[in-house]
């Protein structure tokens, strides 16, 4: 359904060091990367972008909305929080299960340094 998927950054260092840790949690690598730009996934489709906005303008994150990242397993999802805190994002809740969305939706959410809200998401159950 998704070509990629981009969100914009007023501190691209900062951005990238956090975007590597997290990205590489997920199993993720970064395929191309310049002054003002990151791409993670795959050349071809299933793209992540973290990006100076072009118009030079700020970039703000919107008020309900959020990436999900599929995690592999719940390991993953703890390794994604760990490295999005360690790295200069912040909590927006912990990994753990969430029965209200199904049995085994196992998710965390944080911030990214510049207020991005990201999750990372299991749905598959508990080995």
């Amino acid at each position: 359904m998704f070509s990629h998927i981009t969100v914009g950054t007023n501190d691209f260092e900062r951005a990238s060091v956090f975007y590597d840790a997290v990205m590489a949690a997920l199993g993720h690598v970064c395929f191309v990367s310049g002054e003002t730009h990151r791409g993670y996934g795959q050349t071809s489709n299933n793209q992540f972008w973290v990006l100076s906005p072009f118009d030079k303008a700020a970039a703000v994150p919107g008020n309900g909305n959020h990436v999900a990242f599929l995690a592999p397993d719940r390991a993953a999802v703890h390794a994604f929080h760990a490295a999005a805190v360690a790295n200069g994002g912040s909590d927006e809740g912990a990994p753990g299960l969430r029965p209200h969305y199904h049995p085994n939706y196992y998710g965390a959410y944080v911030r990214d340094p510049d207020g991005n809200k990201l999750q990372a998401v299991c749905h598959r159950a508990e080995d």
